[in-house]
């Protein structure tokens, strides 16, 4: 069929449309990179823009030489796969239930947990319920009170509830009992919306840097996003940076500041492209069946 004038204009319009649309998302993160590895003195001057401006690893090299850099990297890679972990079961084993028709209740258990969407007890309870369950300055701090998020939950019942249910009544005659429907039907059938919920946790474990600094002392423990936010935030560099000369001599601390955050983004820029074809379907599924 052969398009028209208005049909090339329209498509036209739309591929530039989308060409700006990809250029305004993915200008800022090259821009970092670019500054990452660009000379500091002309990132001071402000002639770096589209390419390095003496180009340089020295940055890296540095940051890779800092152990405090690697301490909470590993921190933080811990924190996200204990965390994620924990999400993932405890939001199907909340959502299971609630996804079955002849659960006595589920109305009212849903609302009630609805609601906790809307109203909490503020950050004052929750750090004295911390203190008391002697989490305060430990993994566990940063992992158990967000256990489970409301509006995941909804969207993995949604999806738990779009299975057939004939799968579950011929387990049952084949003397199945919930938990083992459960883990033999539910879970095998419900990946796209199990990787779907496992990036959401993950991509907010890895960007979490306020529950760290409420429930955390010891600087050992602290996650590179708080590393992070001291030198973006705080103007805080490594006493590397002070001390050391020569190769380093270029370094800045805007350098660092982009390096670091070039670091924090990179593994779930890579993650990311694994799981997509679970993730559009696990939330198309999840949030319009029902």
């Amino acid at each position: 069929m052969k398009k028209g004038m208005g049909s090339y204009i329209f498509d036209t319009s739309n591929i530039l449309l989308m060409l700006l649309l990809v250029f305004a998302t993915f200008y800022p993160l090259y821009y970092v990179l670019v500054v990452s590895l660009s000379d500091g003195h002309a990132v001071m001057r402000g002639e770096v823009a589209f390419w390095p401006k003496g180009f340089t690893l020295s940055t890296y090299q540095l940051i890779f030489d800092d152990q405090s850099i690697w301490r909470s990297y590993a921190n933080t890679v811990l924190y996200t796969v204990v965390g994620t972990a924990i999400n993932v079961v405890c939001t199907a084993m909340c959502a299971y239930p609630l996804s079955k028709k002849e659960f006595y209740g589920r109305g009212f258990f849903t609302l009630m947990i609805v609601l906790t969407m809307f109203f909490s007890g503020g950050l004052i309870p929750s750090y004295l319920l911390v203190q008391k369950l002697h989490m305060l300055n430990t993994m566990w701090a940063l992992v158990i009170p967000g256990a489970i998020s409301v509006w995941n939950m909804v969207i993995m019942r949604t999806f738990f509830q779009s299975i057939p249910n004939e799968l579950y009544e011929s387990a049952y005659i084949d003397g199945s009992n919930e938990l083992i429907s459960f883990l033999k039907i539910t879970v095998p059938l419900s990946k796209p919306i199990m990787a779907t919920m496992s990036l959401f946790y993950a991509v907010g474990h890895w960007n979490s840097f306020f529950s760290a600094m409420i429930y955390l002392d010891e600087k050992s423990k602290f996650p590179l996003q708080i590393i992070l936010r001291n030198m973006v935030v705080m103007g805080e560099m490594s006493n590397q940076t002070q001390e050391l000369g020569g190769i380093y001599a270029g370094v800045t601390a805007t350098n660092i500041k982009y390096a670091v955050i070039i670091i924090a983004v990179l593994p779930i820029v890579m993650v990311y492209p694994f799981i997509q074809k679970y993730f559009v379907k696990g939330m198309m599924i999840g949030s319009l069946k029902g």
